[in-house]
Order: structure tokens, then C-alpha cells, then sequence
């Protein structure tokens, strides 16, 4: 399964249905819930102080408890924010279980098996360059996840259609409009006129909106947040 398919689990449904029976689908997608955030929040727990081996200790500890439901049983739909959930939950994990880290170390048995402190550590000394707060540092890394995944989807759909050249040389101006030279360019390498690369262009970007919206939309759970949390977003991502 593609990190694009195992993020569009962690939708409110899944972890509903983990808290109300264990079952194997929901147990899968909590699972691969904890591949998807586990980063931001070791960065959050790392930036209020712990060491590399602490913080990647409690990290593991803090999924194990919520694998084990004692968090998911007080889950409040009505919030509607996924992410300011979870980000809760790590809170209180952190206040109720400091004096009892050591019990919780590596996880209770429960493996990330994307949880790399090494390249965790290259990633959060890049994070360092940022003078922001450990909840903006947690919503930061939410954003960039949330937008890989949604570059990781279009990359997919690509490549199933034959179109992975096109995506790859086109990729770059989901950032913004490039000067006329830099559409001459893609139009020479992939033997298109200048203007069938702009309509190309405009297609990339809307579908990227698209992908974006339905990211955000499995993590609430009322579609009137959708586009504050969009805007949210980016405003992270400018922190």
C-alpha cells in the first residue's frame, strides 16, 4: 500500500470503528496512522526538551496507548479537527506518563516501521532553523506531510496513465507561474507547444486543489472546516 493510500485512512470513520470494536480494517488504519503523523509529533515532543532517544521513545509509547484505545474511547467527533485531537491526546500522554516513560519504552510491542532517529534527527535539525513554537513546529510538519501525500497521489495517477514524464516536468509550477523561458523548456523536453504546456499547467494545479480538499476533508468531520483548514494549511507552511 502507497503512504498516499495508507494516508487516506485516517479519516474520523476508522477511528470510530476502532473504538468501538477491534477489528482488523481499523486496527490496519490506526496502524498507518501512526506512519503518517508519527513525525510530526516526535518533532513536537522533541522540541519541548526530551532527547532523541527519549522523544523516540515516547512516541512509540504514545501510539501504543492509542492503539490500546484508552484515548479513542473519549473521542469527541463534534471537534472536528483530527489533527488538534491528536495533538491533545500527545499532550496529556506527556503529562500523565513522564514518571512512567521507562514502563513505555519502545513502543509496548507496537512497531513504526518508518521511525528512523537518524533521519529524524537530519530532518528536525532542519526544523530548528524555525523559531517557532512546539505546536507550530507539530502543525508545520502536519501541513508538509498532508501536501507529499497529495504530490505522491498525483505522481501515482500519473504513472498509471503513462503520464509520468509530464508530471515530473511539470511538478515545479504547482509553485507558482515561471517565467516564459521555463515554459519553453518543458515544451521542448517533452515536445509540446508552449501554450499546451500552460493548459497542461493550469490541469496540474486544479486537480492538485482537488487532491488537497479531499486530504483535508477526511480529517475533519464537518466539510464547513474544510476551507479554514485549507487555509490553515498554507499558513503553516509560511511559519
Amino acid at each position: 500500500m502507497s503512504v498516499s493510500e495508507r494516508f487516506r485512512t485516517t479519516h474520523w470513520s476508522l477511528i470510530a470503528a476502532a473504538r468501538d470494536r477491534d477489528t482488523d480494517e481499523a486496527r490496519e488504519a490506526l496502524a498507518e496512522l501512526c506512519e503518517a503523523y508519527w513525525y510530526p509529533l516526535y518533532a513536537f515532543i522533541r522540541r519541548q526538551g526530551y532527547t532523541m532517544e527519549d522523544a523516540r521513545d515516547l512516541t512509540q509509547g504514545f501510539f501504543a496507548r492509542l492503539l490500546e484505545k484508552d484515548y479513542l474511547a473519549d473521542v469527541d467527533r463534534t471537534k472536528g479537527k483530527f489533527r488538534a485531537f491528536l495533538l491533545a491526546c500527545c499532550k496529556n500522554f506527556l503529562a500523565n506518563e513522564r514518571d512512567r516513560a521507562s514502563a513505555l519504552k519502545r513502543g509496548g510491542g507496537v512497531a513504526i516501521r518508518s521511525l528512523d532517529c537518524g533521519a529524524a534527527e537530519s530532518r528536525y535539525n532542519e526544523d530548528l532553523a524555525h523559531d517557532i513554537t512546539p505546536e507550530k513546529l507539530f502543525e508545520r510538519r502536519w501541513a508538509l506531510v498532508l501536501l507529499q501525500n497529495v504530490l505522491g497521489r498525483m505522481r501515482q495517477e500519473h504513472e498509471q496513465t503513462g503520464k509520468l514524464k509530464l508530471f515530473e516536468q511539470l511538478k515545479p509550477f504547482l509553485a507558482g507561474d515561471g517565467p516564459a523561458l521555463q515554459y519553453a523548456q518543458a515544451a521542448e523536453m517533452l515536445r509540446m507547444s508552449t501554450g499546451a504546456v500552460k493548459v497542461a499547467v493550469h490541469r496540474l494545479r486544479g486537480r492538485y486543489r482537488e487532491l488537497v480538499h479531499e486530504e483535508i476533508a477526511r480529517t475533519v468531520d464537518d466539510p464547513s472546516l474544510v476551507e479554514a483548514e485549507i487555509r490553515d494549511l498554507f499558513a503553516a507552511l509560511e511559519s
